[in-house]
């Protein structure tokens, strides 16, 4: 097997281990630790997220400039000075970053976070932790971008793997057996961001060239800064795309996080947490288009870009509308099956609906915008996204202050059904006139509307069972028949119909 599959078949292999293991650990961090605990699990998240913003492009750079070396584009010691120039970013970033957090965690504890039954003391200590925590996860993005540069990913993913096990599994027994507080649990998150960090960091120091006995880096800072500022214009474009969706996803966090009591932040978290199923799993069909896409429109073939944007739309729209569907319909049944808590299932199930469209929606509008990164062309991108962010600040500050978690849940919805009807056929229209329309009413509206219909007679047709493996048994085989259907409606699934029948 090449290195290139098998560097693709780690990835996702990684990517799937590491989103089912965080997701399945869930209710039992909910039964040991109580939702006002996990509401801190959820804030540290969504601090993480936020961290990222000051990354400003510079672990995609890093990624980028490792293997333009490798590719022979520049030499060791300008790889080298960009390295440490980055590794002092990187530092001051995260001294000052995760310093800030540590100084202001009993604020943060006191006036911001609503805390109701903890210990505050407690509380601040795991912030203080948290900052900790933040900053050596913000530093292991550095090696990790020079680890996948050098295309180790089959090691990256091992180790990915190794240290989500760590994260999620190992820290159960402490919590069972020896100690559920959120001092405990975050004393064991700090342990593990240490051992991750010394393993990311002793893997590119073995990786990284060796300079020649006459060369040297040097401390400079316009020396070390030189490669930066010729990629300046590369690292803005992808910071501001990055910045723009922390924003766009974490802002209504960030709010909550000051207007819920931590309990019910906890439930939030979990809510958009099942939603975020409905992206996960069209992921990797936007990951394999993107390349195949931009060879075509490298060789002109534009007949054949276009059949193959047309049948991964189809692709794409049979998996996220069962899974949104799903998720829509039977909300309380799934949280149950997943929780086993019923009353957790009627908190979060209107939450969980709401964000699922949403997510259903964005999910449907990454095709456009790969069509843009292969075109070579994000100006509607980036147009689309400032225009986004106009909307959404003063939106979800104003729903979330007067109507808390179920405000945002439904502007999330709104503004994402909006930025789908009215921008969405401005960026076909730049690149295929009298195409758009033809997009919705072929390749998406049979497949939506008959999982519409599925779900809608199941939901009005059979009883649910009232235990949660009844439960769990009844989603699983509504959502693979819904899937199943969904998929035979598009092109890709009738091709293989036809395979299929020719072997028969």
């Amino acid at each position: 097997m090449s290195s290139l599959k098998k560097n693709i078949l780690a990835s996702y292999a990684t990517q799937i281990y590491v989103t089912l293991v965080g997701i399945l650990i869930l209710p039992l961090y909910l039964k040991y630790m109580g939702a006002e605990a996990y509401g801190l699990v959820g804030f540290f998240t969504m601090l993480q997220a936020w961290f990222n913003l000051l990354d400003m492009g510079l672990t995609p750079t890093v990624a980028r400039e490792t293997a333009r070396f490798r590719g022979g584009a520049t030499d060791a010691l300008s790889y080298l000075r960009l390295l440490r120039g980055l590794q002092l970013i990187f530092c001051a970033i995260a001294l000052l970053g995760g310093g800030v957090m540590f100084a202001f965690s009993g604020a943060i504890a006191e006036r911001w976070l609503n805390v109701q039954t903890l210990p505050l003391a407690q509380v601040e200590l795991a912030l203080q932790l948290m900052a900790v925590g933040v900053a050596l996860r913000w530093m292991s993005g550095l090696y990790r971008g020079c680890i996948s540069g050098a295309e180790h990913l089959v090691w990256l993913g091992g180790f990915n793997a190794l240290i989500a096990s760590l994260r999620f599994l190992g820290v159960m027994p402490i919590l069972i057996w020896i100690d559920s507080s959120p001092k405990t649990f975050f004393i064991y998150q700090t342990s593990i961001a240490i051992i991750e960090f010394a393993g990311l960091f002793l893997k590119t120091k073995k990786i990284k060239p060796k300079l020649l006995s006459t060369e040297f880096i040097g401390w400079a800072p316009k020396t070390l800064t030189i490669t930066l500022r010729e990629n300046l214009g590369f690292s803005m474009s992808i910071a501001f795309t990055s910045s723009a969706w922390v924003i766009v996803s974490h802002t209504d966090k960030l709010l909550l996080s000051k207007f819920l009591s931590l309990s019910d932040y906890g439930y939030f978290t979990l809510a958009t947490l099942a939603a975020s199923a409905v992206l996960l799993i069209t992921g990797p069909i936007s990951s394999a288009l993107v390349p195949r896409m931009t060879r075509l429109q490298a060789e002109n073939k534009e007949e054949e870009l276009i059949s193959l944007y047309c049948n991964a739309t189809q692709l794409g729209t049979a998996i996220a509308t069962s899974a949104c569907m799903m998720l829509v319909f039977f909300p309380e049944e799934i949280i149950f099956s997943w929780t086993g808590d019923k009353n957790i299932a009627l908190h979060v199930a209107p939450i969980l609906q709401a964000y699922a469209i949403g997510n259903f929606l964005i999910a449907l509008a990454t095709f456009p915008y790969d069509l843009q990164l292969v075109k070579g062309d994000m100006k509607k991108h980036l147009q689309g996204n400032i225009i986004f962010i106009f909307f959404w600040i003063p939106s979800i500050a104003w729903s979330t202050f007067k109507y808390q978690a179920i405000g945002a849940a439904y502007t999330w919805l709104v503004l994402n059904a909006l930025y789908f009807l009215i921008w969405l056929p401005l960026v076909h229209h730049r690149f295929m006139k009298n195409f758009h329309w033809k997009w919705i009413l072929q390749d998406i509206a049979p497949i939506f509307l008959t999982g519409i219909f599925i779900a809608l007679i199941t939901r009005l047709t059979f009883n649910m069972p009232s235990t949660r493996e009844g439960n769990l048994l009844f989603i699983l085989t509504i959502g693979l028949l819904m899937t199943t259907l969904c998929l035979l409606l598009s092109t890709p699934g009738k091709k293989l119909i036809t395979v299929f029948s020719k072997k028969i």
